[in-house]
């Protein structure tokens, strides 16, 4: 760069020279010429400014070279890192030096007069490893750039301030028991901030701190290993280890970085089952129900998981079809249950051999074995007090329907099972029997009939009998008993049906009329057979006559022709049906046959006999008038009847007159036990029966309808008036259709064997006439009182 003296001397002509010649402004003879000591003019050297001023962004007259800076400085002063200095620069302060680019006036600053950068922050290669800047000298007094703009850069030199480090860290691994020595295990890795390209800040070395001697690391590669022979889980089954990676190679003074490795040793299957207990006792009661458990035996296996599984088996013993052994998959014991039932009086004691084995083995490890072991468990059962116990368990009797009351039809046996043999009682569960057709002998326990039996009403009898011990009530035993009614003989033979026949006036002798067929309750085992025949009084009936199937039928047939209606309508024909059982038992069913006029082709026409009883000299005329004249008759008995029900029609209450309260007038009397139109007082005791037999009285309307017939028969239970009026009120009381209104009714109740008719004073002498009561003394002493009251005889004016 220019400075603003001249240069008079040959030494910077020269310098300025070469200058121009590099810049293509000077030749070689005018360089020649410039070695002259002239001075340039004011002109000259204007021109050559300018000249330099268009060429000063392609050539510059000051070079440097990279600068670096070491990171980490901790320095109070700022950290020096170089100094930029222009050819042009005399030293006079006329050049400024200016800095930009990353970092600029935050990080570094400079010397705007002697180019010198500094580091104002502390510097770290892992955040940024070099920074990009610019310089610029400028003229200080009119500020034009003296060289063209040009950039640099400042390189951050690694030094060794990161330890190594386990990113991944702590790790978790595993290895089976008992693996061969180098046997790998898992591979750990350290990562250096560092610049691994500068020095051995980065190289890392890998080593085992604690974990020796069981594991082994690769220095190089961090891959860990097992380091000892035949490593037991059961004996230890967990390490920890620790392990170092130092960076500069190892050396002194490198730094270093630990992490911790977790290895759990894997079970195998390396250690057989054994049995901490060669005999087991164990005891059982007697009324263990089957699939109970007796006991639990466990083999212990120092492995675990599938290495431990246990299969257990009776392989020997006195009980292996009394016993059953499986196997708990979630505690792996073996489980001793009752397969059968058990009896203290049978056997008091079981001894069984029980194996436990390994399901899983592997075949490396078959040196260790066996994988078995056995041990011998004895079971004692304990008496209980059992109920009594039936022999046989089931009982089926046979039995006729005509046995008699009191016969032992069966001898129910129980005992006592245990070792005491308590006495049995015995008895009938009534739900089993509640016809009480049987009973039992407490103490022999024979079976008896109590009532008689009748196959044809109830052929099947289920019974069930009860034993119990007579010192211990609460033990009580069961057997069910079938009693089979056998049929006997003992019911007649009836026809199937009611058999009506018909006869034409025009039949002739043989003809068929009727089959007839009949029924036995009675099932006889080689089946029924029945025989027909007349019976002896119609043994020699001249009109009919039967004949005998041989298929349980019979026939029967006119013996004669010539029937007719008028003579003989209807015939009763007795017939004889017997069975084939022993005794033989007969009945006699009727026959009824009418006689009816027929066609030609025998279809019936008629079987009413017309009047051929009237007398011959009777005409048709005298029968017509009789009969008109017996139509007067009940026309005048209508007439009267009706007369007089119009004459004993109530009071009626005028329409005009308030209807919300009706006083129902009943000016009926009553002529008591005698009055025949009144109420039939003995339906009024049985009132299931009263609205079947109560007769309306002809001669009058009731006002109000009895509501009798909706009574509940479950309100009327007791036969007195009290029952009866309390039945009528609630039968009141519970109809929907009764009338809002108030209402009057009155019952034509005299009370129960009343001899005194009626009491009633509705049809009573209204006259003040006195009246005579010495007729209450013949009413016996139920009217004493009454005849005290009224009675006065002529003497001192008593009756008694």
């Amino acid at each position: 760069m220019w400075t603003s003296d001249r240069m008079s001397n040959a030494k910077n002509w020269l310098r300025l020279g070469v200058s121009l010649y590099f810049w293509g402004l000077m030749d070689l003879t005018t360089l020649a010429l410039s070695g002259s000591a002239r001075p340039l003019t004011k002109s000259q050297e204007d021109i050559l400014s300018d000249k330099l001023l268009l060429h000063l962004r392609m050539k510059r007259s000051w070079v440097w070279n990279q600068f670096f800076v070491l990171e980490e400085y901790t320095g109070t002063d700022p950290l020096y890192v170089g100094k930029l200095h222009s050819d042009m620069d005399r030293g006079d302060g006329s050049i400024k030096y200016i800095l930009s680019g990353e970092g600029a006036g935050i990080v570094f600053t400079i010397d705007d007069t002697t180019g010198d950068i500094h580091a104002i922050q502390r510097l770290d290669r892992e955040e940024r490893s070099q920074y990009t800047l610019r310089a610029q000298a400028l003229d200080r007094r009119t500020g034009r750039p003296m060289e063209p703009e040009s950039e640099f850069i400042i390189k951050i030199q690694d030094i060794n301030d990161n330890e190594p480090k386990f990113l991944d860290g702590p790790y978790i691994a595993s290895v089976p028991e008992m693996s061969p020595v180098g046997t790998s295990v898992i591979q750990v890795t350290a990562t250096d901030a560092d610049d691994p390209t500068y020095g051995n800040s980065a190289r890392v070395v890998y080593s085992i701190l604690q974990g020796q001697p069981y594991f082994s690391v690769d220095s190089r590669t961090g891959l860990i290993r097992t380091a000892l022979m035949n490593m037991d889980r059961e004996a230890k089954d967990y390490y920890e280890l620790i392990i170092q990676a130092k960076d500069m190679g190892g050396q002194l003074g490198g730094l270093a970085g630990t992490t911790t490795v977790n290895i759990t040793l894997s079970d195998v299957n390396d250690n057989p089952p054994r049995f901490p207990q060669k005999h087991y006792q164990m005891s059982v009661l007697e009324s263990a129900p089957v699939s109970s458990t007796v006991g639990r035996v466990v083999a212990k296996d120092l492995d675990e998981g599938i290495n431990a599984e246990m299969k257990y088996s009776f392989v020997d013993g006195d009980g292996l079809d009394v016993f059953d052994i499986n196997t708990d998959p979630n505690y792996q014991v073996g489980i001793i249950t009752v397969r059968k039932p058990l009896s203290f009086e049978s056997k008091k004691s079981y001894t069984l051999k029980v194996e436990g084995t390994n399901p899983h083995l592997e075949m490396r490890f078959l040196n260790l074995g066996p994988f078995r072991d056995t041990t011998t468990v004895h079971i004692s059962v304990e008496d209980v007090d059992e109920p009594p116990v039936f022999e046989p368990s089931f009982y089926f009797v046979e039995v006729p329907e005509d046995v008699e009351i009191g016969t032992t039809i069966q001898i129910i046996s129980a005992r006592d099972p245990d070792v005491t043999n308590n006495s049995i009682r015995y008895s009938i569960d009534r739900s089993s029997d509640p016809g009480r057709f049987f009973y039992v002998d407490i103490a022999t326990g024979a079976l008896m009939t109590a009532r008689p039996l009748d196959r044809e009403d109830l052929s099947w009898h289920n019974i069930t009998v009860l034993s119990v011990e007579l010192n211990n009530p609460s033990q009580v035993g069961s057997v069910s008993v079938t009693v089979k009614v056998l049929d006997v003989n003992d019911n007649a033979p009836q026809f199937s049906r009611f058999y009506e026949a018909f006869v034409c006036e025009n039949a002739k002798a043989g003809q068929l009329i009727q089959t007839v067929s009949a029924v036995d309750q009675d099932d006889p085992q080689e089946g029924q057979h029945f025989y027909y025949s007349l019976a002896p009084e119609a043994a020699n009936n001249p009109n009919f006559t039967l004949r005998d199937n041989q298929d349980n039928t019979a026939w029967i047939l006119t013996r004669r022709s010539g029937f007719r209606q008028h003579e003989q309508n209807i015939f009763y024909l007795p017939i004889l049906i017997a069975d084939n059982g022993r005794p033989m038992l007969s009945s006699t069913g009727t026959l009824t046959v009418h006689v009816c006029s027929c066609d030609d082709d025998g279809v019936v026409m008629s079987c009413n006999a017309e009047a051929y009883i009237l007398p011959v000299s009777l005409s048709r005329g005298a029968l017509i008038a009789i009969l008109a004249c017996i139509f007067v008759l009940l026309v005048l008995v209508l007439l009267i009847l009706s007369m007089r029900r119009h004459r004993k029609q109530p009071y009626i209450i005028d329409e005009e007159e308030n209807i919300h309260e009706n006083i129902v007038r009943y000016d009926d009397e009553g002529g008591g036990e005698e009055d025949t139109e009144a109420f039939d007082i003995a339906a009024m005791w049985n009132p299931r029966e009263a609205h079947l037999v109560v007769k309306s009285r002809q001669d009058m309307l009731p006002e109000i309808e009895s509501l009798s017939r909706y009574v509940s028969q479950t309100c009327i239970t007791d036969n007195n008036v009290h029952n009866y009026v309390l039945a009528k009120l609630y039968e009141a009381d519970m109809d929907l259709w009764a009338p809002p209104f108030d209402s009057l009714q009155t019952y034509m109740f005299e009370g129960n064997g009343s001899v005194a008719e009626s009491l009633s004073s509705l049809q009573s002498v209204t006259t003040d006439s006195d009246q005579s009561y010495d007729y209450l003394t013949d009413w016996g002493p139920r009217f004493k009182k009454l005849a005290e009251m009224y009675g006065i005889t002529e003497g001192n004016g008593a009756l008694w």
